[in-house]
């Protein structure tokens, strides 16, 4: 009994340890094909790295055991992985989907590489996963869906890749997750409102796609939320008031995108903790919420280009953390005097670095305050304003400053030699101002200066040579002003110079020094509108970069540079209004990339060549060069004559033989003439003679078939000397104006022989150009005489002004049309005071006598009271004349009325009367004005808080409603916000008033004029 019982134990036992050992051989079996599967796994992933620049991987081989692989932990106890860390080392493959079989894993980073393809549906089965980093790789396709059965992943971040397609709503399932990162992809669609779900969601980033429609209410559930992004995507509609109400929120981007709406006004109540405030490029309006003065752990308050207006509140100053103020291209401030009252309060934010305030509606002075900003500023921006004043020169205290913008203001006075101390600035930008004076030599202490831009001032004096210490400078502006004395040749010497050098309009003299070859880097070079002489350096060419070159409208002399053509680079040429001399360069004709030449109005001879950018008759301009020839047909030069030297040297002597007999001839002629006529017989014919024989002439046969014989159905206008025909030369197929002058008419004759001398020598794109004419006998045997000019195919300005003359498919003009024309007829009358050969007063501007050609640019006509200036020692005197001046009632100064002689002033009255005519719509004697009222006191009394209820009754509804753009020049301004239009049509009346005051000597002239109208075109274009 005892042996079975024995038995039967040790049978027990041996079943029993082999039970054990049976089960330890499974599990160790087990662990073994574990182990296995994240071995393969990993070579796997190994296999579809095609680059491993730093050989990261090399440890990866079957000799080392998996778990000390580099970039891989596993777990102590399981000996799996649980972590794959990648990350930064610019590895190039994609990601496998054997990554699924690494189901211990808890931590995957394998952002900043170069991974592609799709994310592998298969890192859904990585239930253990917590953190998943892709970020900066080039993976494409969509995000997963099955995602969501990562249960407990907590952070998740696929920015900075190209993933398409929605945002899934599955992963409003993970319920734990704290960051979710999405950014900078190509997602579209909404932003889902599962979103919602994500209750502990701390961060989240959506931020440059291309999401659209609202923002979810969902996302206000969000309570830990304390930092979101969604800038950059095509999100419209309100922000949800919710997320003014996250209290723990520190962080909000929302800019570029498309919102509109305000902000609530105690916005900064419920968000305490905000530090980052960005909501730039949106269309939202209304005022910055007052309770901005609570946000005391803000450090960025960034709206630019909104819509914002009002007051910027004198609590800003309370950010004691501020460092980044941005509110550029907005609508802040009313033009008035307290705008700029938050500037003080700035000083006690002493850790400022950035304030923009550009292109707002400040008005008012800088307060000397701005000089006790804060040390760390570095960029302060404030152009594009109404600021007037002068600039405080304690903003030379901020030592710091890199940029600095105080363009298109009012600013007067002199710039502040403080400036010097700006030693970090790179760029420096006070243009179109009214900034006077000289330019301070201590500019030469910046020598860090990238940009300056002093153009469109009234800065005077010489250019400081100082100008050259500053070695970094690319970028040197200084037209537009009245600078005289020679060109630096420290300056032009300047190597750094790169982007432009631009000394235009100014009175520079002497020649272009010998430095300007210096400028190997140089793209722009414009020096036209100076009184430059001497001849073009030869060194020029060495300026190899050069695309654009202007030295128009100098005294040049001598040839044009052979080494032109070396600027292989070069795309505009102009050399007009010179006195240049000999023919035009061998191989400028080959210069591959020249657009646009202009050689005009010099002494240029021999042939013009016909290839490159000569083939084009457009692209080129070479008239008044009376000894040029040959060239393209479209020229119409006279075609070049091979002569043999010793015939062409015979006939010049017979030239100048000829020539002497002629003289002596005409001088024994007019002594014997003077004898036999009278003074006045004398004078009308020499006067008439000198004043045609420049003319091509006409015969009267050809206008008379021309306009069908006269017909009354080519009658286009009449006035107080003649009539106008519509007619046709079919000699030249050309539609032409003709003007019959009525001889019955006292004064014609003499009408006849002043607009000829007027227009015989000026040359203006917005003044009429006469073609010829005509002094004969009709075929009644009376005397004819008649003026040809061009056609303009919209007529008279007044038919476009008049009530009811949107008709014939010609709508009312809009106000961009009529500040084109305004600035239009504001350069002719500034070329016939100040840049024609002689002054010319033209005493009859008035709508009538401007005309509009079929790109609605406008021209200055009927010169038959225009007056000659003559300055003789140095005294201007009218020209002797004996044609009455007549004038027009209402645009005539009243100085006229009482014998004082026609001046440059009585045409800047009349073009005032004008611009308000334009503006208003009204007359100058229009019924209404009676009892001592004039279009001058009407708008006066009007302004500035109704500026509105004067103007052009058909002009604000198209301005304010029409939403279609055509061409550049016909465009409207429906896009402005009202405060701009209104702002501008201020400026203007101003202009208006400004020229039509009654004193002479308070008026402004054209030059003033002119600048004005550019401003507000230019501040136009910005907006």
């Amino acid at each position: 009994m005892n042996l079975i019982c024995s038995t039967c134990f040790h049978v027990f036992l041996l079943f029993a340890a082999t039970l054990t050992l049976l089960c330890l051989q499974h599990k160790n079996t087990a662990s073994a094909l574990g182990n296995d599967t994240d071995q393969l796994s990993l070579l796997r992933f190994k296999e579809t790295i095609v680059k491993d620049p730093f050989d990261i991987l090399k440890s990866w081989n079957t000799s080392t055991y998996f778990c000390n692989w580099h970039g891989v932990t596993c777990s102590l106890k399981h000996q799996r992985v649980t972590s794959l860390n990648l990350q930064g080392y610019a590895l190039l493959g994609f990601i496998p989907p054997e990554i699924g079989n690494l189901t211990f894993l808890r931590y995957v980073n394998l952002q900043n590489n170069s991974f592609y393809g799709e994310i592998p549906q298969e890192i859904g089965h990585l239930f253990r996963l917590q953190e998943l980093y892709l970020t900066n790789n080039t993976l494409k396709g969509q995000i997963p869906t099955n995602l969501s059965s990562c249960s407990n992943l907590e952070r998740l971040s696929l920015t900075g890749n190209k993933l398409v397609g929605k945002i899934p709503k599955e992963l409003g399932y993970l319920t734990k997750l704290e960051i979710l990162s999405i950014g900078m992809n190509n997602l579209s669609g909404e932003i889902p409102a599962s979103i919602g779900n994500l209750s502990s969601l701390r961060v989240l980033t959506l931020g440059i796609n291309n999401l659209e429609r609202n923002v979810p209410k969902e996302i206000g559930y969000l309570k830990s939320l304390t930092h979101i992004s969604i800038a950059s995507n095509k999100l419209y509609g309100v922000l949800p008031l919710a997320l003014f109400n996250m209290s723990s929120l520190t962080f909000f981007s929302a800019g570029v995108n498309q919102f509109n709406g305000t902000l609530p006004a105690n916005m900064f109540l419920t968000l305490p903790n905000l530090q980052q405030f960005g909501i730039g490029m949106n269309k939202i309006s209304g005022p910055i919420p007052i309770s901005i003065s609570n946000a005391t752990q803000l450090m960025l308050f960034n709206i630019p280009r909104n819509n914002f207006v009002g007051k910027v509140p004198t609590g800003i100053g309370n950010l004691k953390n501020i460092w980044s103020i941005a509110m550029e291209y907005n609508h802040l401030g009313s033009n008035s005097s307290k705008d700029l009252d938050f500037l003080t309060s700035l000083t006690n934010c002493t850790n400022l670095q950035v304030l923009d305030l550009n292109l707002n509606n400040f008005g008012g002075s800088l307060p000397n305050s701005v000089a006790n900003f804060s040390g760390q500023l570095n960029q302060f921006y404030i152009g594009g304003n109404q600021i007037i004043g002068t600039i405080p020169s304690g903003l030379g205290n901020l030592i710091n400053l890199i940029g600095f913008d105080l363009e298109f203001n009012l600013l007067s006075g002199s710039i502040p030699t403080s400036f010097g101390n700006f030693e970090k600035i790179q760029s420096l930008t006070l243009n179109v101002n009214k900034l006077s004076g000289k330019i301070p030599s201590s500019i030469g202490n910046l020598t860090q200066l990238f940009q300056l831009d002093l153009s469109n001032n009234m800065l005077e004096g010489g250019i400081p040579p100082s100008i050259g210490n500053c070695q970094m400078l690319q970028y040197l502006d200084i037209s537009n002003n009245h600078l005289s004395g020679t060109i630096p040749w420290q300056v032009i010497g300047l190597p750094s110079l790169s982007l432009l050098l631009n000394l235009s309009h100014n009175s520079l003299s002497g020649s272009l020094p010998f430095e300007i070859a210096n400028l190997k880097s140089i793209n722009k070079l414009d020096a036209s509108k100076n009184f430059l002489s001497g001849e073009i350096p030869a060194i020029i060419g060495q300026c190899i970069s050069l695309e654009y070159l202007n030295l128009q409208g100098n005294f040049f002399q001598g040839a044009m540079p052979s080494s032109l053509a070396s600027l292989k680079g070069l795309q505009y040429l102009d050399l007009s209004l010179n006195n240049l001399s000999g023919s035009i360069p061998e191989g400028l004709d080959s210069l591959p990339v020249l657009k646009y030449l202009n050689i005009s109005f010099n002494r240029l001879d021999g042939e013009v060549p016909t290839e490159g950018v000569f083939r084009n008759e457009s692209a080129i301009s070479v008239k008044n060069n009376s000894d040029l020839c040959g060239g393209i047909t479209g020229l119409h030069l006279q075609p070049c004559v091979v002569k043999d030297k010793a015939q062409k040297d015979q006939k010049d002597w017979k030239i100048i033989v000829i020539a002497i007999c002629v003289v002596v001839f005409l001088l024994l002629s007019s002594f014997s003439i003077a004898i036999f006529w009278s003074k006045k017989t004398h004078l009308r014919t020499s006067n008439f003679s000198s004043t045609i024989d420049h003319l091509p002439k006409v015969s009267y046969k050809t206008l008379y078939q021309a306009t069908s014989g006269f017909s009354s159905n080519n009658l286009i206008g009449s006035g107080g000397f003649g009539v106008v025909y519509k007619g046709i030369l079919e000699s030249e197929e050309r539609v032409v104006a003709i003007k019959v002058l009525n001889l019955q008419v006292k004064g014609a004759h003499k009408s006849f022989i002043a607009e000829c001398n007027a227009l015989k020598s000026i040359r203006h794109r917005n003044l009429v150009k006469i073609l010829t004419c005509c002094s004969s006998m009709d075929y009644s045997g009376n005397e004819f005489k008649a003026l040809v000019f061009e056609y303009m195919e919209h007529g008279s300005l007044d038919k476009r002004l008049l009530p009811g003359s949107e008709i014939e498919d010609q709508p009312n003009l809009n106000l961009l049309q009529r500040l084109n024309i305004l600035t239009d007829v504001a350069s002719a009358v500034h070329y016939l005071h100040y840049e024609s050969e002689q002054p010319i007063i033209h005493c009859d501007l008035k709508p009538s006598n401007i005309l509009l050609d079929n790109d609605m640019v406008a021209h200055v006509s009927d010169f038959g009271q225009a007056r000659l200036l003559c300055a003789i020692n140095g005294i201007s005197d009218l020209q002797t004349s004996t044609i009455g001046f007549n004038g027009t009632i209402g645009y005539a100064p009243p100085e006229y009325g009482v014998g004082c002689q026609v001046s440059a002033e009585g045409d800047v009255y009349s073009f005032g009367i004008f611009l308000l005519e334009i503006l208003t719509g009204r007359k100058p004697t229009d019924e209404m004005f009676t009892n001592g009222m004039n279009l001058y006191s009407f708008v006066e009394v009007s302004l500035p808080d109704k500026v509105l209820d004067i103007v052009d009754s058909t002009l604000l509804p198209r301005e304010l409603k029409q939403t279609t753009v055509s061409t550049t020049r016909d465009q409207n301004l429906s896009h402005l916000h009202p405060n701009d239009l209104k702002k501008c049509l201020h400026e203007l009346f101003h202009i208006g008033l400004a020229c039509s005051v009654e004193s002479p000597r308070k008026r402004i002239n054209m030059k003033d004029v002119i600048r004005e109208l550019d401003v507000i075109k230019i501040a136009l274009s910005r907006k």
